[in-house]
């Protein structure tokens, strides 16, 4: 049964607020314990942070890493629509959990006495369509530098993507996807798909206006309504709440290029080459690094 919400968004709480309610908070450690539960207080223990003379009066005390999230959700995304094994989020499962719920009733599973049939979704794809779908990616061609070759990561005989890096689904997402889905997706689950890759493209540019961050936030939360009308309950996990905060984050930060992990893995990946004695690994990497 399909219903309406018509209730507003909760307020953002703010730094001592957040304090305020779990600073009083009964903390014990242990599995053996039994935890008491409160139906006043959501939080079950407090953040040993808090301790910090300073970390209460934080506007923003984290950052949600953005090559991850983007990362994750392109990975559900390609793997429900071409049905990779172990990567999809339509199966079995989740047309035990449609019926369940009592929704959709046309997905939910039929049983005649011998087989269970399975019907196909609305961004189910057939055999014709994964093969124009990879074929995509194999005749793409980057410049030198701004990418992996794609086509390597593609296996045409057993229709699969093998050894895909964080930059390749960030490409993926940003590029590619919208051009390999155009003639292989009903319109509406098409446009959804577009609306998300150009949200992230938006949100990764190194010039957003400031002016257009409250439209944008408005629009995360009209991709995932979108987004939930045509894919299952279980394809929205936490990486795809997550999206919904990532506009506030480049409010109180800045651009995403300035906080997201690429350069610091980069930077991480330089020293740890400096290491040639893992039992003195930090020492090897300061001497090299002061040389």
């Amino acid at each position: 049964m399909l219903t309406s919400e018509h209730e507003s968004a909760l307020i953002q709480l703010s730094s001592q607020q957040v304090f305020h309610r779990v600073e009083h908070l009964n903390i014990i450690f242990g599995k053996i314990q039994k935890k008491e539960k409160s139906k006043t207080c959501i939080w079950k223990k407090m953040l040993i942070l808090f301790d910090l003379p300073y970390w209460s009066d934080l506007d923003f005390r984290h950052c949600i890493d953005v090559k991850h999230v983007e990362k994750n959700i392109c990975d559900s995304v390609i793997g429900t629509l071409l049905n990779i094994q172990g990567k999809t989020k339509y199966d079995l499962n989740t047309h035990q959990d449609l019926y369940k719920m009592g929704i959709r009733d046309q997905l939910h599973p039929r049983f005649d006495g011998k087989k269970i049939y399975l019907s196909p979704a609305c961004h189910t794809l057939s055999k014709k369509e994964k093969i124009s779908f990879y074929q995509c990616l194999c005749r793409v061609k980057f410049p030198q530098g701004y990418s992996s070759n794609i086509k390597s990561h593609v296996q045409l005989k057993d229709l699969k993507l093998v050894g895909l890096k964080s930059h390749n689904f960030h490409v993926l997402m940003q590029q590619l996807l919208v051009v390999a889905i155009q003639d292989i997706l009903p319109n509406k689950v098409r446009h959804a798909i577009t609306r998300l890759c150009f949200f992230f493209n938006v949100i990764c540019s190194k010039v957003i206006d400031p002016v257009k961050l409250d439209d944008l936030g408005n629009e995360a939360v009209i991709i995932l309504c979108q987004l939930e009308m045509y894919f299952p309950p279980i394809f929205f996990d936490i990486m795809v709440d997550l999206v919904v905060h990532l506009v506030r984050e480049i409010q109180c930060c800045g651009p995403v290029y300035l906080w997201w992990m690429y350069s610091i893995e980069q930077c991480m990946k330089i020293l740890k080459g400096y290491t040639k004695n893992l039992h003195c690994s930090e020492a090897f990497i300061i001497e090299r690094y002061i040389s």
